[in-house]
């Protein structure tokens, strides 16, 4: 999806990086829930809405938020098998996730308007790759899953691997000959907070479980509900449909 010296300059003059879950797919209290799940088979109580203020970071920074949290400590082998084992309970929920409203209509939308996109997500590709099935990403899509990069967010490693491979830069002061805006689309603030990091654009969605106002200040300049209501509003965000 990366764009020739000698191609057309395109009408729509921005791409997109998305988040995975919660921004496209509903699965965030799945999440929570594989979380607690590994979490008592591991002796550590905690309560569900402590987990769902922490989805979204990379999947260390979770555990280590967690045992921050109850004052318990974990060796390294604690660690890895806890985030096994929320894998493994997170994969056995599958008949339960699904896309949320919007998401395929919205990626299919900008796809035709040969508006570039593609997914950073925090999740490995063994937990991501049954989502990006439901939303029919093909091998062309330069999605960066978290063991591609060396830190998950809030750093901002995903986005900034993903701008790469999309071929286009992700900070406005650092315009291209073809894209002079790059928007970074997420549910929570950790993702927002990883996309100011790298200098790009946020655009907020509700569908993940946390305030406007929360978003707001992470950093989104434009928030919305779920991707149904972005695609509604893409003019807002600088796509335009006549073209």
């Amino acid at each position: 999806m990366k764009n020739k010296k000698d191609a057309p300059v395109p009408q729509n003059r921005v791409a997109f990086l998305f988040d995975l879950d919660g921004t496209l797919i509903d699965s965030v209290y799945q999440h929570v829930l594989a979380w607690q799940e590994a979490l008592e088979k591991s002796g550590v109580e905690l309560s569900n809405w402590r987990i769902h203020r922490r989805v979204g970071m990379s999947g260390g920074l979770v555990v280590n938020a967690f045992t921050r949290e109850t004052g318990q400590s974990l060796s390294a082998e604690d660690i890895a098998r806890l985030q096994r084992l929320h894998t493994e309970a997170y994969l056995k929920q599958g008949a339960h996730i699904r896309p949320l409203p919007g998401a395929r209509d919205l990626l299919d939308h900008l796809s035709r308007l040969l508006v570039p996109w593609t997914i950073a997500t925090s999740a490995t590709l063994e937990g991501a790759r049954g989502s990006l099935k439901m939303l029919g990403v093909g091998s062309e899509v330069p999605v960066v899953t978290r063991d591609q990069v060396s830190h998950g967010k809030p750093d901002p490693d995903l986005f900034l691997k993903a701008a790469e491979r999309l071929g286009v830069s992700i900070t406005t002061s650092a315009l291209d000959r073809f894209f002079d805006l790059l928007l970074v689309v997420g549910d929570s603030v950790w993702d927002l907070l990883a996309a100011r990091r790298a200098g790009a654009l946020g655009v907020g969605l509700l569908s993940g479980g946390y305030g406007e106002d929360e978003l707001v200040r992470a950093g989104a300049y434009r928030v919305y509900q779920d991707p149904a209501d972005l695609l509604s509003h893409l003019d807002e965000v600088g796509v335009r449909a006549d073209t």
